[in-house]
This record gives C-alpha cells, structure tokens and sequence, in this order.
C-alpha cells in the first residue's frame, strides 16, 4: 500500500533545496518584473483590455484542464460585466460560466488576499450553483464527508494514483493550510505560490473542483508577488499544455518524501513560459488598439463594430455573408452591403476566387 505525503510523520513541513533553482528563480523573477513594467506602459485603457483577455484565457483553460470546454463568448461576456467594460456581444448569462468567472476576479482582482473557510465555500458554491457535478449529487460548500482518490482506468482495472487524507482530519487539515496562508513567512512569494498549490490539491477537501479552486488560489499568491490586481499571464493555460507532466509530478511528489525541491522546479519552468507566453496577449491588445486608432473613422455603423472585434477577438469558422447576417439580426442583403463597405475601404479582404465557399478576412491579418 502506497504512502503519500500527508501520512509522514513531519507533514506538512515541507523542505526544498534552493540552490538546485536559484538561477531559475532569479529568471522568473527578473521576467515577472519586466512585464509588469511593460503592462505599466500600455496606459489604462489597454491593461484593461490585457486584464480581460487574461482572464478570459485564466477561465477557459483551467475548465478544460477539467474536460470542459466552455463558451468563449460567455465567458467574455460575463467577464466583462463584472469589469465594467464596455462589450457588445452575447447577452445571456450561464450559471456555471458566471460561478467560475466569480470566483476567478474575487481571487485576482481587488486588495483582499485573505483567506478563509467561508471564502472557500463560497467559491465552492460559484463553481457548482445546482449542486451536482454532471449527474452527481456533491457537498457544496462543505469539506466532503467521504473518502477521495484519485483514479484512472474501467471498471475492475482501476489504478489508485492518490488518496487523500480522511473526512475526519479535514478542519484541521484546512485550518492549518489557511493559517499558513495567511501569515507572513520568510519565503519567497512565488515558492509561496508553488508550495500553496501543491498543499491545497494534496488536503484535496472538497468533493470536486479541488483542481480548479487550487489554481485560484495559485492566482492569488501570484496576484499578490506581481503586487497589482491585474492579471497579464495564465498560469492554467501554461499548465493545460502541460497537462500531463502536471499529474505526473503531482502523484511522484505526494508519493515522495516532504523534500519537493522537484515540484517546484516543475512550477517555476511552467510560470516562466507563461510569463513568457504572456506577451501574445499584450501584442495582440497593443495591435487591436493600433487597429481602431486607424480604422475607427471608416465605419459606417455598430453592425461592422461588432463584427471587426470578433475576427480579433476570438472568431469560429470563416466569415460570410450568411454567419454575417445570422450574427448582426440581419438580412442577407444588409451583410452583404456592410461587408463590401469594409472591402471598399480596404480592410476586409475576400480570403479566396468566390463561390459558395467565398468568406472575408482582415486585410491586416490578426
């Protein structure tokens, strides 16, 4: 039988050494401190289009790391409500589109770092408002009364990659964990990040979105080290592409000892690409904003508006007359008539000879 991490005697005192990451720590943080001096730069407006664009990356990737693939209109949307920016697109709302995107900005985007079991269960609650997950029945906002593992494989070939601890030592279990949280150690704020993730996922207290919550949480240390309520890089995209060597180091570390030097040397390599990553975002924010600066004055009404953010925002399929028509409320005719003005004025552009398949893109590709 398996012994993991919160079995040892010492747990959790956990332990690392600092001089096997040293130079990789001194890179992220050198990297972190140049993109928050790069967000400075865009002025207001632009780090809250960054912001959002983040978190709208934050909400649809640390989903799909669980298997689900959510609306990305939804998500803007919901996002930017809750911001306050301006955003013509869906108007309906989803329960567990909204739940997620709540418990997303209460994590990054005001001064409030505290945590607490109340805030958790809140967050909890967010995440599944009917109270299942999928056909199942769970304990919201509550720590699970039941055993929990971790399995993979069919029926009668099920294979145990972790158990955690019992229903019975979850109070103390958490009480701990937030205390910790919430003092003033002398570490590092981004080992702060690292060990907070593994500790909260390794208690694993909640009957489900344990994954989803450990990462808010990972977001919030994180917020705090950048020291703005701003989000500019996604730590779950980076470990989405990842998402392998991500289970891989989680079940070798709760399987090891409480030294977990090779944890976060795993969650600094995937910090560092997302730092680096990051930058997709702002440039592609920067060259929208360059787009408007350029174009604002050639268009004819808000139909083209709309449409012109969506092919840079985050567009299905190709663009023709009958996807124009659907999506604006319109006639056939009118879409027709709106994109030739933009073809016109030279900034859309038909994408191939014609026919059925003919559909337009910008003229300076996005």
């Amino acid at each position: 039988m398996a012994i993991y991490i919160h079995q040892l005697k010492n747990w959790p005192q956990f332990y690392w050494n600092e001089q096997e990451f040293i130079t990789l720590l001194s890179e992220v943080c050198h990297l972190q401190g140049k993109l928050m001096g790069k967000a400075e730069l865009l002025g207001f407006e632009l780090k809250d289009e960054a912001n959002l664009e983040t978190l709208i990356q934050d909400v649809l990737q640390t989903s799909e790391i669980e298997g689900e693939i959510l609306n990305p209109e939804l998500v803007r949307s919901s996002i930017a409500t809750r911001l306050g920016l301006e955003y013509s697109g869906l108007e309906q709302s989803d329960r567990h589109v909204d739940g997620i995107v709540e418990l997303m900005i209460d994590a990054t985007q005001n001064d409030n770092k505290i945590l607490t079991e109340e805030r958790l269960f809140s967050w909890h609650a967010a995440l599944f408002p009917t109270g299942r997950s999928g056909m199942h029945k769970i304990e919201v906002a509550n720590w699970r009364s039941g055993a929990m593992q971790v399995v993979s494989g069919g029926m009668g070939r099920e294979i145990v990659h972790y158990e955690a601890p019992k229903a019975a030592q979850l109070t103390s279990e958490m009480k701990q964990f937030i205390y910790w949280y919430n003092s003033e150690q002398n570490i590092e704020s981004l080992l702060k990040a690292a060990v907070a993730h593994l500790w909260f996922i390794t208690i694993h207290p909640f009957d489900d979105g344990n994954g989803r919550i450990a990462r808010a949480i990972t977001d919030m240390q994180l917020s705090k080290s950048d020291g703005i309520n701003q989000r500019f890089y996604s730590m779950s995209t980076e470990i989405n592409k990842q998402k392998k060597s991500y289970y891989t180091i989680l079940e070798q570390t709760q399987k090891g000892e409480l030294d977990i030097t090779e944890w976060i040397i795993w969650f600094l390599e995937c910090l560092k690409n997302s730092i680096l990553h990051s930058s997709i975002i702002v440039d592609k924010v920067v060259k929208k904003h360059h787009f408007w600066v350029k174009n604002a004055s050639l268009i004819s009404n808000e139909r083209q508006q709309k449409i012109l953010n969506k092919l840079m925002d985050n567009f299905d399929g190709n663009l023709n007359t009958s996807k124009w028509a659907k999506m604006t409320k319109t006639s056939p005719d009118t879409a027709l008539r709106d994109i030739t003005d933009l073809v016109n004025k030279g900034i859309l552009v038909k994408a191939n000879s014609g026919g059925r398949s003919t559909h337009y893109i910008l003229k300076d590709s996005f």
